[in-house]
């Protein structure tokens, strides 16, 4: 087994994969998801990732469908200690809370607790920034369900290097707890919202990053290479991908993973967690098979020339 990453300076480590829950009650039913995540365990993974929003966007669904399907597999196989669960508030509103409104934190907070079925969440992060709320008030929210032991770790997602910095300024000055994480989409085909001033702040500030969309939607699976591979619900958001440098990425990834006769998602997952400030990426899965391909990518190590071939296509 690799070892074992540190988030931020926080008590929490992950291998360098975290199971990504979006599917959960989605595209995976529960007893698919079980099985994924049974398999999760047994290759060794300890942190499971999901939000409350997961997944309201799904005909049907309302939010919560995510948590209440990780809960139920929390209960039945009547063990907790030896997994990390993530889950986030901010985009899922109740009544007429919203975003990162203090008492919306707190009101949130208690939802996912009951439908994950734990008297404590290991991380938990606002999902996205808000501008209209006071990053002080927003401090002491956070602070309060770390303090009161509800929390033990929190984070942020989809925040700018400045509205990062801002917020962990104010939570230093109300002398609360401190964001060890940050979130944001990061893939060969996605770099802006990473590198350059967030990464610099991450790495500066020792806050891991658990970048969210490793493998494009599933675009660096190799699977979606023409434009009659375009199906099923993610199939749709792939045709934009099939253009620009998409498919040069594909190209560079199916040498490097003949090379180290590995999988084209393996080598996309390893590249990411080469990068600096990276804790672990996420990625989620709808089968034990494919749980155990990406898990595969912990063990990847990929060379400098390796790293410069991916870089170099994802630029070009």
């Amino acid at each position: 087994m690799p070892q074992l990453r540190p988030i931020g300076h926080s008590q929490l480590t992950t291998v360098p994969l975290i199971l990504g829950g979006n599917v959960f009650g989605w595209t995976a039913d529960e007893q698919t998801s079980f099985a994924v995540l049974d398999a999760f365990v047994a290759a060794g993974g300890t942190m499971i990732d999901t939000a409350d929003v997961y997944s309201a966007w799904a005909p049907g669904n309302r939010g919560g469908e995510s948590e209440t399907v990780i809960g139920a597999w929390l209960r039945q196989r009547g063990r907790r200690d030896d997994v990390q669960i993530t889950t986030k508030v901010g985009m899922l509103p109740i009544g007429e809370g919203k975003g990162l409104e203090p008492a919306h934190i707190a009101a949130a907070v208690e939802g996912s607790l009951q439908r994950l079925g734990t008297d404590y969440i290991d991380l938990y992060l606002a999902h996205k920034d808000d501008p209209t709320q006071d990053q002080g008030a927003v401090a002491a929210a956070f602070g309060t369900l770390v303090s009161d032991g509800k929390v033990r770790v929190i984070g942020a997602s989809n925040f700018s290097a400045a509205r990062l910095d801002s917020a962990i300024t104010a939570q230093h000055e109300g002398g609360g707890a401190r964001y060890q994480v940050l979130q944001n989409e990061y893939n060969l085909l996605a770099r802006s919202g990473y590198e350059g001033a967030v990464q610099d702040y991450c790495v500066a500030h020792s806050i891991g990053m658990t970048p969210f969309y490793g493998l494009a939607s599933g675009y660096l699976t190799g699977k979606y290479r023409s434009a009659e591979d375009l199906k099923g619900v993610r199939g749709a958001r792939m045709g934009a991908l099939l253009e620009g440098n998409g498919p040069r990425v594909l190209a560079a990834l199916d040498t490097v993973a003949a090379a180290h006769g590995a999988s084209v998602a393996q080598i996309a997952l390893a590249w990411i967690a080469a990068q600096p400030g990276i804790a672990a990426p996420i990625a989620s899965a709808t089968s034990v098979a494919q749980v155990e391909e990406l898990m595969g990518s912990i063990n990847l190590t990929l060379t400098a020339e390796d790293l410069t071939a991916l870089d170099e296509a994802s630029r070009a």
